[in-house]
């Protein structure tokens, strides 16, 4: 038996056999699990099972166990217990209602707050998005980078790069309409049609209240909005309609009002919200400099711990759709960098020989963007690490705010994102990285480690 089939055995045992397994699913570092009764999973022994770095209770079941790897272990799981592996963005919109009712005993209750719910439901719209929105963006700021070192922006090559690009975030609206609905239980494609609503370029041609409409107002914000309405129209609309005429009557009633609605109102007040959101953090940016950047990135791992950070995806798209760049995702890249700096000074530190195991497997990772396999695996279990790894994002953090440093796309932070940097920039950005690690190695050397805490990892 390899190594992944043992780990996914291991997995399965502790939460209570096959049988116990209602749904089976993973993203880029987790394996999610819905299960049947949560009281028979062995949580404690789950998280030793070798290669679980660490376990969150939400409403799934989530086993981070890193990048790469996850893929393979959830195949096995798949083949042992029989079950299909739903995708992220596969999952049955029809079926959402029932999963939450199963699991509503099962989410801890300090975490079920309505704000933190809210954050979920934005975070489960754009968990499925990220490997497009990831390769899109690198893509993307390689060929700026090479437009800045004098390569002909009208050749083929640079042509077709852009193309590929940025193809995503041209109609990234569609993705965000799709999985709005979806995730209020919806039709996925009638979302897509109230995502097209915000960026058809025939916006132009109307007049509104003696003013030209404007393509993209709103942004995702505005087709969130549409995407939520079209599928509670939906839902309200087919219950007074016969079935014998339903796919008929019930698409065309909820994408004519949502239509509508989103021209007249939805529209105008995505456009307010998003207003109201880039302009609020850049004032926040611009008047607290380096403080904010301190506080940004100092408290953002504490927002990765619970899985909350992918509900920030949406505001990042707005500000890079409002002014252009965003310089709000390179302070919080701090946070990956100052864990980065915690665990190289665990790793000298240390001499349990499991914990340097598990943060050698983990550094590489993190210093590519991904940061949870040090997170779960040696920093939050350690305890004061973590702290100090904050400390020491806080500091690289509060440098970017300074120098003002912005992305041109989002995607994975840590090393990668210095090809999404505007390329003026890409050496303060990297100088920050360093100072982040630095300072994370000297905080958790100095005060943040000590022998006696590895002894029960």
């Amino acid at each position: 038996m390899g190594k992944e089939q043992q780990m996914a055995h291991g997995i399965i045992e502790k939460l209570g056999g096959s049988s116990n397994i209602q749904s089976l699913m993973h993203c880029m570092t987790r394996i999610r699990v819905t299960l049947h009764d949560p009281s028979k999973a062995d949580l404690k022994g789950l998280k030793e099972v070798d290669g679980v770095l660490g376990v969150v209770e939400d409403d799934t079941l989530q086993i981070i166990v890193g990048p790469g790897i996850v893929n393979r272990v959830t195949l096995a799981m798949s083949e042992e217990t029989g079950m299909n592996i739903q995708s992220l963005d596969e999952t049955d919109p029809m079926d959402l209602e029932q999963m939450a009712r199963m699991n509503k005993d099962a989410i801890n209750k300090k975490n079920a707050t309505p704000f933190k719910q809210f954050l979920r439901k934005i975070a489960s719209i754009f968990i499925p998005l990220i490997p497009a929105i990831v390769a899109s963006g690198l893509i993307a700021g390689i060929t700026n980078v090479a437009i800045r070192m004098d390569a002909d922006p009208e050749s083929s090559i640079i042509q077709m790069l852009s193309l590929i690009g940025w193809g995503v975030f041209s109609y990234l609206a569609v993705f965000v309409g799709i999985n709005t609905a979806k995730e209020f239980g919806g039709t996925p494609a009638l979302g897509g049609a109230a995502g097209i609503l915000l960026i058809n370029p025939g916006l132009a041609n109307i007049t509104l209240f003696g003013d030209p409409l404007v393509v993209g107002r709103g942004g995702l914000i505005g087709v969130m909005l549409a995407a939520v309405l079209i599928a509670f129209l939906e839902k309200r609309i087919r219950k007074f309609v016969h079935p014998s005429i339903d796919i008929i009557v019930t698409p065309t009633l909820a994408l004519l009002i949502t239509g509508f609605a989103t021209l007249f109102v939805l529209q105008p007040v995505g456009g307010f919200l998003s207003d109201l959101i880039t302009k609020g953090l850049l004032n926040l940016i611009d008047i607290g400099g380096i403080f904010s950047g301190l506080i940004l990135a100092g408290t953002f791992l504490p927002l990765v711990v619970t899985g909350l950070h992918q509900g920030l995806t949406p505001v990042h798209m707005e500000l890079i759709n409002t002014i252009g760049d965003d310089p709000l995702l390179p302070i919080l890249a701090m946070g990956g960098a100052g864990q980065v700096g915690a665990a190289f000074a665990i790793y000298f530190k240390t001499k349990n020989q499991r914990l340097r195991k598990v943060i050698k497997g983990g550094l590489p990772v993190g210093m590519l963007g991904i940061g949870e396999p040090l997170i779960f695996g040696v920093t939050l279990p350690l305890g004061r690490p973590f702290l100090t790894a904050c400390l020491g994002a806080a500091v690289g953090g509060a440098f970017q705010a300074f120098y003002e440093v912005a992305t041109i796309a989002i995607g994975v932070s840590g090393i990668p994102l210095v090809f999404l940097v505007n390329a003026n920039e890409m050496v303060l950005y990297l100088v920050g990285l360093v100072i982040a690690y630095f300072f994370g190695f000297l905080f958790t050397w100095t005060f943040g480690f000590k022998e006696s805490m590895a002894k029960d990892i």
